[in-house]
């Protein structure tokens, strides 16, 4: 009777001890590693605005005590076109994995294009481990110092923020694990968002002075005299033509866009607005014709300063629209 209570008891404390240690084990499990990580961006180059692309270069470390993450190996950049990495030294000393790596990414983004060339764009970099969701492990930002280099980022355009995320991002695909119960994934994402401004105030002289001067050819016909009906007709003509090709060359380097953007904005109130003369002419015609040369040249004095009043009044509200925008 003894020897059966005896082994009882030790039955009992046995299944106890594995009870408590599967509940240690299931937290450990449970709870991910955390890896911090940090970023410095030494140059962004090579912007192909059509093509929604651009070159980015930084230092990236990560520090973490779990050999398996391995991020040389199972680094991702998951919005890069490609990447290399042309640097990278590891230190394991400390009970801790350090990993310093410079990379080299061509990355594809979306541009807004709505306030071109008084637009600000929004570029995103994230990074993620390939192999580990976020059950094992999650990112935190190293938050200290500056995250960028102002002086070799970018030419023609203005740095003005740079924000340190980390986000789960969810995956709907088991990735043919068929040990999940349902096609859903997440993993830990540190992301990295940089707002930049455009310098636009040269650039915006460069696209559109060829515009504004086809609009004064075909505004100079007003004070060309009434029945010098060639001479109005042509250059009214010649500087629609005129505008319509500037619009096809600045379209040409700019991105697709199914929405109403500046560029077509200002366009199509030049364009409008050199038919205006034309009708305006047509109508000085008919005047001459009828005889009455004075009210001809009468009306084209009005027409002209008219429309060339509400022709820059209009510019200017779409172009401070624009830059109040940005």
């Amino acid at each position: 009777m003894r020897k059966a209570l005896l082994f009882f008891t030790f039955f009992i404390f046995i299944a106890s001890s594995q009870a408590q240690a599967g509940g240690q084990d299931t937290v450990k499990a449970a709870k991910p590693d955390t890896v911090k990580i940090g970023i410095y961006i030494t140059s962004i180059h090579d912007i192909d605005f059509k093509q929604k692309e651009y070159n980015i270069t930084f230092w990236l470390w990560v520090k973490y005590k779990i050999k398996a993450f391995d991020f040389l190996q199972n680094l991702e950049i998951p919005m890069a076109k490609n990447f290399t990495k042309s640097f990278s030294t590891v230190d394991s000393s400390g009970g801790q994995i350090y990993i310093l790596m410079k990379i080299q990414a061509m990355m594809k983004d979306s541009w807004k294009i709505g306030n071109f060339p008084f637009d600000r764009q929004r570029l995103m970099l994230t990074v993620e481990n390939s192999q580990y969701d976020s059950a094992h492990l999650v990112f935190v930002p190293d938050t200290l110092g500056k995250h960028f280099d102002p002086r070799f980022t970018l030419n023609g355009w203005t740095i003005d923020s740079c924000e340190l995320a980390v986000r789960t991002k969810a995956y709907e695909s088991a990735f043919g694990d068929d040990n999940l119960t349902r096609p859903h994934m997440d993993y830990s994402s540190f992301r990295v968002r940089l707002g930049i401004r455009r310098d636009a105030g040269g650039l915006f002289w460069k696209m559109f002075l060829g515009m504004y001067i086809a609009f004064l050819i075909a505004y100079v016909c007003f004070y060309i005299h009434a029945d010098g009906i060639d001479s109005r007709f042509g250059l009214s003509v010649g500087a629609l033509f005129a505008v319509i090709g500037n619009k096809y060359i600045i379209d040409s380097a700019l991105p697709e866009s199914t929405s109403f953007t500046l560029v077509d904005t200002l366009h199509g109130l030049t364009l409008f607005f050199i038919l205006a003369v034309i009708t305006a002419t047509a109508y000085s015609l008919k005047l001459v014709t009828k005889g009455k040369e004075k009210k001809a040249v009468r009306f084209d004095m009005i027409a002209a300063q008219f429309l060339l009043v509400v022709y820059v009044i209009l510019n200017c509200y779409f172009i401070y629209q624009a830059r109040k925008g940005m």
